[in-house]
């Protein structure tokens, strides 16, 4: 049977290092083993403003379809206060969206954000061609931290801008995803006419194939060191600002281990690995501030900039256990846990109750998943959070094994097949409002 085709519209796309390029990605693998062969609309990788990573690209499969588009360039647009490839590339997405539809004649568009600004190619693909279209939030676009901002401040006036943008873009589309119920929840509460019954929620995902491609070409040299002796805890990926008071409160829990056992609190080494949100961070990162002001500066070690995936992996791959640590936020579901859990490690976990990811991690096994309902109550986990801090450095073993199923609804493979009954919905949808084919303006 001939598969289906769906345009996956990310604007940054593998060899950009930025979080949301997996989604894209993962899709991209997963899809064609259900009925759909993807093509993917992206920008460019000389109008990205991080480094590239070449052995990301890699993972790749090298067939898939592709069209790269332009942008303004970053340096001329941040003289006037933009910096967001969503913006600075929208005129070619949208005219490289255009051309794509006309000649692929596909059964689907899905347009991933962030950024948000190309969800709004949604009323173009609606009204122009009438193909089912979805719209996936790897993140809110109207977000409460946006909220609470200043309303003439560049972050308030984006919000502004997000309130009168996301409901438009929405009503246009035929479907949309999120990576949690949460989140979706919120979306629904916000916009009371849109239908639950046409949201799904999907993680992000990960791929143990990726671990593979890490023991088949083993790295030549990496930025952080294991020395003998010592036992690793590792976070590997971005602080967000709503993190500070889970890591102020493991510091805490620390300070109180160095004091309850100095001999073994000696022998921790706590990794803070690409916690900047800027790729190419330089100086000192946010971590070791609150690290000194809880007196364990010398236990903690921070690489602030991002490592190129397969680094990453190694280095999760290579520790003694590992730091998965959310925010405050009940919506927040960290991408890294999955390949966090597909690594085999041990793990500490600290997310918000509600959240999705401590529910996935709370069956994972192999793992210490710790709660909160509030950041009022995070400090009351202090003696949890020390005494799992001791069982992952003493006996890791008594956590027994990751159990598979934990991460396999959450693989490319499962990730494609449940895109793949998103879009056979969109499609229904579409017929439903009376689209019959092309109408090609």
């Amino acid at each position: 049977m001939t598969p289906r085709k769906a345009i996956i519209v990310s604007p940054h796309f593998p060899p950009s290092t930025l979080a949301g390029v997996h989604r894209a990605r993962l899709m991209a693998k997963g899809l064609p083993a259900h009925g759909w062969r993807p093509i993917v609309l992206s920008v460019a990788p000389e109008h990205y403003t991080e480094r590239g990573d070449p052995a990301l690209a890699a993972l790749v499969a090298p067939d898939l379809a592709q069209l790269r588009v332009g942008a303004w360039s970053a340096t001329l647009c941040r003289r006037f206060g933009v910096g967001d490839i969503g913006l600075r590339a929208f005129a070619s997405l949208s005219a490289g969206l255009d051309a794509m539809i006309r000649r692929e004649r596909p059964d689907v568009v899905f347009i991933t954000g962030s950024p948000f600004y190309p969800l709004f190619l949604a009323r173009q693909v609606r009204h122009r061609h009438g193909v089912p279209v979805i719209l996936d939030f790897q993140d809110p676009w109207v977000s409460r931290f946006g909220a609470t901002r200043p309303p003439w401040s560049k972050n308030g006036l984006s919000h502004r801008l997000a309130t009168l943008l996301e409901p438009i873009a929405v009503k246009a589309a035929d479907a949309v995803t999120s990576v949690s119920e949460v989140q979706n929840q919120e979306m629904l509460e916000r916009w009371p006419w849109l239908r639950a019954e046409r949201m799904s929620a999907i993680p992000i995902g990960g791929d143990p194939d990726d671990f593979t491609a890490l023991r088949t070409n083993p790295l030549a040299a990496r930025q952080v060191a294991f020395p003998a002796g010592t036992i690793s805890f590792s976070y590997v990926g971005t602080f967000l600002p709503r993190a500070r008071p889970l890591v102020e409160t493991l510091f805490s829990a620390l300070a109180d281990l160095r004091r309850a056992d100095p001999a073994l609190a000696a022998r921790l080494r706590f990794n803070f690995v690409g916690v900047s949100n800027q790729p190419d961070a330089q100086g000192s990162g946010p971590i070791t501030p609150l690290a000194i002001a809880a007196g364990v500066e010398e236990s903690v070690f921070e690489v602030p900039h991002r490592v190129p995936y397969l680094e990453a992996l190694d280095i999760l791959a290579n520790s003694d256990a590992l730091l998965l640590i959310g925010s405050d936020e009940p919506h927040y579901t960290a991408s890294k846990i999955f390949p966090g859990l597909m690594s085999g490690r041990p793990f500490l976990s600290l997310f918000h109750a509600a959240s999705s990811a401590h529910a996935i991690l709370s069956s994972a096994g192999a793992g210490i998943a710790l709660s909160f309902d509030s950041p009022e109550t995070l400090a009351d986990l202090r003696a949890e959070i020390a005494l799992g801090l001791r069982r992952l450095a003493l006996e890791p073993q008594s956590l027994g094994a990751r159990d598979p199923a934990s991460f396999s609804a959450y693989t490319a493979d499962a990730v494609g097949a449940a895109y793949a009954g998103v879009f056979d919905r969109a499609i229904d949808a579409a017929r439903a409002r009376g689209w019959k084919g092309w109408t090609v303006s």
